[in-house]
């Protein structure tokens, strides 16, 4: 008989699906399908869905199909559905290097909700990021420049702030401690300066620094925008410091040019940390300039910028470029403990 717990079970395994295909990167609506039907199920009485699955009529419901409803038959009756099963089965190691940096590890601190333009909600994101080995993860919705991305204005942040206090609180036991830190990928301005209010800034326990726009500004404005962002008191990670991308949906674009002598030299006096984004179409910065940031004497954070459950896994990927380069984990600012890493950004 069809229970609370198995359409529990059913909305898991759906979700679970979708976190394996975005592990391996395949296309956004093979990932939708699964994650809207999952909602679709969770949303409904259980009383509907024993009548649903008596009547085999699941497929009427928007956002399920034939695939969908398959997965949700078996584990309603009980079936580890088979999709999951193979999926979990093929599952291999995304790299052959990077375990060891990758075990160091306590915290993603630049992943997406589905407050800007991540794909599930802050909860999701934490059950996931703890079930990976996690004990905290930073928040870094965007600022409400990149609109594209659906930046958090003033009241949304502040809105968020009280959210994430709220969400603490309730799975704190739950997940034994794991805490959800706040923090903003905040654009750095063509000047320099961040779209963000000081006064939300210095609420926030890490303030991401990234360009997203005008990525071909001239190689000396560019430096001294981004060195205006690196000495900003509030800056505790320069993001994805070329912008580049090199390969994935949204196409093939340069570095961006600026002197990295001078901005990762500033990066080390102002105690920045420069981060390695574990994206794959990123894989930012290239193993040239990693390598003269480590020679510089430069912190790092490596971090996967993830905008999906399943992107939390790819933080291997920036592990293992880290390790090729020469950066050692007393040198990563996330293999530290929470409370070592704010006290370390409150300075």
């Amino acid at each position: 008989m069809v229970d609370k717990a198995g359409v529990a079970a059913a909305v898991e395994a759906l979700r679970s699906i979708a976190y394996y295909l975005e592990r391996d990167r395949q296309p956004t609506y093979r990932v939708r399908a699964y994650r809207q039907a999952a909602d679709t199920i969770e949303g409904l009485p259980v009383v509907e869905v024993r009548a649903r699955h008596r009547a085999a009529t699941m497929t009427e419901l928007a956002g399920i199909g034939p695939k969908t409803e398959a997965v949700i038959v078996e584990a309603l009756e009980g079936k580890t559905p088979a999709y999951l099963t193979k999926l979990e089965k093929d599952a291999k190691d995304l790299t052959k290097g990077g375990a060891t940096l990758r075990a160091a590890l306590k915290a993603d601190l630049h992943l997406h909700s589905d407050w800007s333009d991540g794909g599930s909600p802050i909860e999701e994101m934490a059950r996931t990021a703890k079930r990976l080995g996690h004990d905290y993860m930073v928040l870094t919705d965007h600022s409400p420049r990149l609109t594209v991305a659906n930046g958090l204005s003033r009241a949304r942040r502040l809105e968020q702030l009280d959210v994430v206090a709220k969400l603490n609180a309730e799975l704190e036991h739950e997940l034994d401690g794991f805490r959800i830190l706040n923090g903003i990928e905040v654009d750095i301005l063509d000047d320099g300066s961040l779209d963000c209010d000081d006064d939300i800034l210095a609420r926030l326990d890490i303030v991401v620094a990234s360009v997203h726009s005008k990525l071909r500004m001239a190689s000396g404005p560019m430096t001294e925008r981004m060195v205006r962002a690196v000495a900003n008191p509030h800056v505790d990670i320069l993001g994805h410091c070329t912008g580049r991308l090199v390969t994935g949906e949204r196409g093939k674009r340069p570095e961006s040019e600026f002197d990295a002598e001078i901005v990762f030299e500033a990066c080390h006096q102002f105690g920045t940390a420069v981060e390695i984004n574990s994206r794959p179409e990123r894989l930012d910065p290239p193993r040239r300039l990693l390598s003269m940031a480590v020679e510089t004497g430069c912190l790092f954070s490596i971090d996967t910028d993830a905008h999906a459950p399943g992107q939390l896994d790819w933080q291997v990927y920036g592990c293992e470029r880290a390790e090729e380069c020469g950066v050692t984990a007393d040198r990563v600012i996330n293999t530290w403990g929470a409370e070592t890493l704010l006290q370390w950004a409150a300075v």
